[in-house]
């Protein structure tokens, strides 16, 4: 497989090169030359498929030339030995789809633990040691770092809002250490993104530190969670079904697999892009114009993006076309308000806890779904997060304390062993040049 930039379509690289650089030299992100249409004898059988078994026949459209079977078998099984369940909302036509069984309680966990061992493969055979930068709004850092933490050869510098991610999600980010470093930046995640993206286009830093990124933007973080799709469409019933996905979104790497995962066979009528009030890509759908803005903090703070990267790879899907784009998407927003009613709500309905990323994507759902009378398929909505990452937002909407699964409660006890840094690159990169 070739993958070029979607800034310049003629600009191609090998699997290898794009995994490790993980941004073109352009500044463009990487997709790949053709979306491989899956087997239909897989597409068929999916109600019949484990987790690791679709996401192995997913995973060989793209990476099947450059790893072996055994090896690519052993990178999905080692990634994705956590369960991803359906659950239904009552008696209803409404489900969800719990990403949050892995090691640090979020969707990341799929993307970022694919990604590191893919990763830990190409690197075997080098030499040289390879930094892996990380801007992270909340949950992909923690991911990255359970992912990478201990891998030879790899260290990890993850770069977080100050202040501006849930005290769960600080202490998943600042207490790891060992080759993971974590930056308090004193800013928003659009600066951690900013500097992340600087110092990939910075000559005299790549000189010295070999780099490589592990947000969404990285190709082998995004095409993973595609193979959630597959698995939540196999127990949903099968690729006969109709269903409409409301996917929690901000930098926009979860619809952009989604719809790749469209794009290969998968059978999913509608996508809604369902936002906080970081509303980017929802203004676009309806105006036209792409219009960055300053990031707003919100309680879905993973969200809060003001300037998606993976717009760039949307517009690639759908061939810069809008009219396209509105075929298959439709974008909503939501304000805190809105969604800690949406909380309420599906408590007090469904006994059911959300996160406040989830309560978006609900609320999406719900929105679309009521606008639609005629609808008689089914309605799914991601649940990105465990609830008590967010404990003290869900315990202000339902009345409920999320209770902190066993695996992860030990970290309460870690030191504290993070960074504070500015929203200066030139610090930023002072720090990389002498760390």
């Amino acid at each position: 497989m070739k993958w070029y930039s979607t800034r310049d379509n003629d600009h191609y690289t090998d699997t290898k090169n794009a995994v490790i650089q993980g941004l073109a030299p352009d500044e463009g992100l990487y997709m790949p030359e053709e979306i491989p249409a899956l087997r239909p004898s897989v597409l068929s059988s999916l109600s019949d498929l484990s987790l690791p078994e679709v996401s192995f026949e997913v995973a060989k459209q793209f990476f099947g030339a450059d790893l072996s079977n055994a090896d690519l078998q052993n990178v999905v099984e080692n990634a994705l030995d956590f369960p991803i369940p359906i659950v239904q909302m009552s008696e209803t036509n409404r489900y969800t789809l719990e990403l949050f069984h892995g090691p640090t309680l979020a969707f990341k966990d799929v993307g970022a633990r694919f990604m590191a061992r893919l990763l830990s493969h190409f690197m075997q055979f080098e030499k040289e040691r390879v930094t892996v930068l990380v801007a992270t709004s909340g949950d992909t850092g923690s991911a990255v770092a359970q992912g990478f933490l201990d891998v030879e050869g790899i260290d990890v510098v993850l770069l977080f809002p100050d202040g501006k991610v849930s005290s769960f999600q600080e202490k998943q980010l600042s207490t790891i250490g060992k080759n993971i470093t974590a930056l308090r930046v004193d800013g928003t995640f659009d600066d951690c993104q900013r500097m992340v993206k600087e110092a990939f286009i910075d000559e005299e830093l790549q000189k010295q530190r070999r780099l490589t990124s592990a947000n969404s933007i990285n190709i082998a973080r995004l095409l993973p969670q595609s193979f959630y799709y597959f698995h939540a469409i196999g127990q949903l019933g099968g690729n006969d079904e109709n269903v409409i996905i409301s996917v929690p979104s901000g930098n926009f790497g979860n619809l952009t697999a989604g719809l790749i995962a469209k794009k290969m066979g998968l059978n999913v009528s509608h996508f809604i892009a369902s936002t906080n009030v970081n509303k980017i890509v929802p203004n676009y759908l309806q105006t036209g114009v792409f219009k960055p803005q300053p990031s707003k903090p919100t309680l879905s703070n993973a969200m809060d993006v003001g300037n998606p990267s993976n717009f760039e790879r949307l517009m690639a899907i759908f061939g810069e076309k809008r009219d396209s784009m509105i075929e298959h998407v439709s974008g909503v927003s939501f304000t805190d308000s809105e969604t800690i009613r949406m909380m309420g709500n599906y408590y007090e309905k469904h006994d059911y806890l959300l996160d406040p990323h989830g309560a978006v994507a609900a609320a999406g759902l719900e929105k679309v779904l009521g606008a639609t009378s005629s609808f008689d398929g089914k309605g799914l909505f991601l649940e990105c997060a465990h609830p008590a990452k967010f404990a003290e937002t869900v315990e202000e909407a339902t009345g409920v304390k999320a209770e902190v699964p066993d695996h992860v409660k030990d970290m309460f006890d870690r030191e504290d062993v993070s960074i504070a840094m500015s929203n200066q690159y030139k610090d930023f990169k002072s720090f990389l040049l002498g760390g």
